[in-house]
């Protein structure tokens, strides 16, 4: 799914414990004070795929509203 310029991968971990990895849609790092990711992983393990989605869309948002665009654009600079 793709989701404000990021690719949301879900999968499961184990039994009932869905997780998310977040890229970049164009599949460029992120960069988050200067320091190169080429994906994000949540951090927390959810019961179902959908809850580990709107997880990942929350901090992507958070991200957005912190760094403003420039998430998308410094890597491609």
């Amino acid at each position: 799914m793709i989701y404000g310029g990021f690719e949301i991968k879900s999968f499961e971990a184990g039994k009932g414990q869905w997780h998310a990895r977040i890229l970049r849609a164009d599949q460029r790092p992120v960069v988050i004070d200067g320091i190169s990711f080429p994906m994000l992983e949540v951090g927390f393990a959810w019961s179902d795929r959908d809850a580990a989605i709107a997880d990942a869309k929350t901090l992507i948002d958070q991200f957005q509203q912190r760094y403003g665009r420039s998430l998308l654009s410094e890597a491609s600079a």
